[in-house]
């Protein structure tokens, strides 16, 4: 796929149909994802790859953790509630995605099965759990170098006829998924990427989240 046309065209995707990746098919897209950059060369990352029964059990596991009101564990720090423009923007895609799925803003229980799907992973049939080495922090040098080889993951997906999306939630438990996928301890755990083939009729996918125009945040110095 021409380079514009994809990362145009690409957009998350929060409903999968129940169809089997080739193994071979994720050893392609993670070839393409690993030329992403890294600080000196470091390369600190580590993909580890779930489908099947191991990963039904984390999504079940962490689901039934979230809805009995158990903290989230995670190896990472996150920043809390977003405020100001991070957060109106986080309202404007969630209006975007309740409106393409139907969902009223007084509809409770449609609201917490969403919130529920993206604690399984929207039911994706494989995931990619992202870590990184310990040893490395403090510092977010690592992180961004992961947040690369994540935009690789996604690209090399899309470019493949597989959708993907980026799910923090996926791993809101980590010890969980640590336990389960058997990561070491020395890895740190980022985020979860969430693999299959799109399903066209799932409404949610057809959103595309908006971008702020570029005169918004990009400064030019030093050009006549």
């Amino acid at each position: 796929m021409d380079f514009q046309e994809l990362v145009h065209s690409r957009r998350s995707t929060r409903g999968f149909k129940e169809k089997a990746i080739p193994k071979t098919l994720i050893a392609e897209i993670i070839e393409d994802a690993k030329r992403a950059p890294s600080s000196m060369n470091s390369q600190p990352w580590h993909v580890h790859v779930l489908t099947g029964a191991p990963l039904d059990e984390v999504r079940r596991r962490n689901m039934e953790e979230m809805v009995a009101g158990k903290p989230s564990k995670r190896d990472i720090f996150t920043h809390g509630p977003y405020e100001g423009a991070h957060r109106e923007r986080q309202v404007g895609v969630a209006k975007q995605l309740f409106a393409a799925m139907g969902i009223a803003r007084d509809d409770k229980a449609m609201r917490q099965d969403w919130v529920l799907r993206g604690f399984r992973q929207f039911d994706a049939p494989v995931s990619l759990v992202l870590t990184y080495d310990r040893v490395l922090d403090p510092g977010a040098t690592c992180h961004f170098d992961l947040g690369a080889l994540c935009y690789g993951i996604v690209l090399a997906a899309w470019d493949r006829g597989i959708g993907a999306v980026v799910n923090g939630q996926g791993i809101a438990r980590s010890d969980i998924v640590r336990e389960v996928a058997n990561i070491p301890e020395d890895e740190a755990i980022m985020t979860c990427v969430a693999l299959g083939y799109p399903d066209e009729t799932f409404p949610a996918n057809a959103v595309k989240s908006e971008r702020t125009p570029a005169e918004a945040f990009v400064r030019y110095v030093g050009f006549d």
